[in-house]
């Protein structure tokens, strides 16, 4: 995040300014549908929209327990906010074919919106769930999760399909196996377009065209250099005044 740049005229992000890497917190929720998939023998599908060179960071979802992978890349979904991307990515599931679970990642952090999830579930018109922390119990018909929202925890069974997003709180992921590594190298990366989700679009426009909120103004706050003053053991009395002058006037300490 400390090479992002910004676009503050557009009022995007520059994503080419960066390389692109796995969601940290999509990597907990890969590593979630791996455990699904070692308890039941399921299949994991990973779906990411963005430019071809996310396939890179799609090969890593598939080096650490991914069975097939799917790129949603097109011109014409740039400058998406985040219900133009999420009715483009509920398309591309729809197209993609039958599912039961969807896990997400609690949200992006470069847009930090935790969005994306929840609005994706509107869009297949199925029951989501955010901010998972816990997967109680789960079984052919239904699954019961513990949900962390504002220093409160509920647990709640849902039958399928269903959305979760989860939260670093789930799992720690693991790493990939170097033989994994290499072997995902030459996996398949499946490329769809504008033209192979059309069909299941649920809104006219995608991309900046179909986005109806915009970012009127980026600030970027000036770095905060932190500022240090030494005493000597001679100035120790000074020193006792000065530090009680500055906690008195941050209201840390009465006079």
């Amino acid at each position: 995040m400390d090479k992002v740049l910004f676009d503050s005229e557009k009022g995007r992000i520059d994503r080419k300014s960066a390389g692109v890497e796995v969601n940290p917190f999509d990597l907990n929720a890969l590593e979630t549908a791996v455990a699904i998939k070692e308890q039941t023998g399921a299949e994991i599908s990973v779906l990411s929209m963005g430019p071809n060179r996310a396939e890179e960071a799609l090969k890593e979802a598939v080096a650490r327990g991914a069975d097939n992978a799917y790129l949603l890349s097109d011109q014409k979904f740039a400058g998406a906010d985040t219900i133009a991307t999420s009715a483009s990515l509920a398309a591309a599931v729809e197209t993609i074919g039958a599912y039961d679970l969807i896990i997400a990642g609690e949200m992006s952090v470069d847009g930090d919106t935790a969005q994306v999830g929840p609005q994706t579930a509107e869009f297949l018109n199925i029951n989501h769930a955010a901010y998972v922390s816990e997967l109680i119990s789960l079984n052919e018909s239904e699954i019961t999760i513990k949900t962390s929202l504002w220093q409160a925890n509920y647990s709640k069974s849902f039958s399928y399909p269903l959305l979760i997003t989860v939260t670093k709180d789930i799992n720690t992921p693991r790493l990939p196996s170097f033989k994994a590594k290499l072997k995902a190298r030459k996996a398949e990366v499946k490329n769809l377009t504008l033209a192979d989700i059309k069909e299941k679009l649920k809104i006219d426009k995608v991309g900046f065209k179909g986005s109806p909120t915009w970012v009127d103004n980026i600030v970027v706050p000036a770095e905060i250099s932190r500022k240090t003053k030494v005493f000597s053991e001679e100035e120790k009395e000074s020193a006792y005044h000065k530090i009680k002058e500055i906690l008195i006037e941050k209201n840390l300490m009465e006079d």
